[in-house]
């Protein structure tokens, strides 16, 4: 089993700046993806950002310029450092990790969850 828990949310203003830290520990594969994915209210859940254990990154088109996904292979943790935050960013923020060699391999539902931290961005 691996469990995931994420720090960093908060309240911010429009164009302020939050970092997020997702820590997993337990039985992790060490090739894996890990990423974030974000749900606001009355919205699906969606993906924010991803991370290969070999760094390849992929971005929704709505964070590309603003946000940078990375990750600290020997502490088994991935942070996602969030600059000229929106309104439109505020959601529950997940990190995730899928069991996979790649992101292309990765299937689309990770194989494991975080408990979400709240991301409010105020006008």
């Amino acid at each position: 089993q691996v469990q995931l828990v994420e720090s960093g949310g908060g309240l911010v203003q429009a164009g302020g700046s939050l970092r997020l830290s997702c820590a997993a520990s337990g039985s992790i594969f060490s090739i894996n993806v890990m990423g974030w994915y974000r749900q606001a209210p009355g919205k699906q859940r969606e993906l924010v950002a991803v991370i290969s254990s070999g760094g390849s990154t992929r971005y929704a088109d709505g964070v590309k310029g603003r946000f940078t996904i990375s990750r600290d292979n020997a502490k088994n943790t991935v942070y996602l450092q969030m600059n000229s935050l929106k309104p439109e960013d505020t959601a529950v923020y997940y990190c995730a990790l899928t069991i996979a060699l790649s992101i292309v391999a990765a299937p689309t539902t990770p194989n494991y969850w975080g408990q979400g931290t709240q991301v409010t961005v105020s006008s």
